[in-house]
């Protein structure tokens, strides 16, 4: 199984991708979220998304400028305010 995972900035879709897990920057602490993660909805803080394409995978970090993340039955969005390269 895989999470179904989508980075958005408010002028374009970054990144869709399934992918084992993404550990997120959320403002109270990071969360890793996994395939089947209880619905939750979360303000994120400026950080790097750890996104693990398989189980036990370097993961690939993307930095980011705040934001929301949002985990629901289609798997991780997340609403960053910005990308930074």
């Amino acid at each position: 199984m895989a999470l179904h995972f989508e980075l958005v900035t408010p002028t374009k879709l970054v990144r869709t991708d399934d992918v084992y897990m993404v550990v997120v920057p959320g403002s109270e602490g990071e969360f890793g979220v996994l395939e089947g993660h209880a619905p939750v909805m979360s303000t994120i803080t400026d950080g790097a998304l750890k996104v693990y394409k398989t189980e036990g995978a370097t993961p690939e970090e993307i930095r980011i400028q705040g934001g929301f993340a949002e985990v629901g039955d289609s798997g991780l969005t997340v609403l960053a305010e910005q990308v930074v390269d």
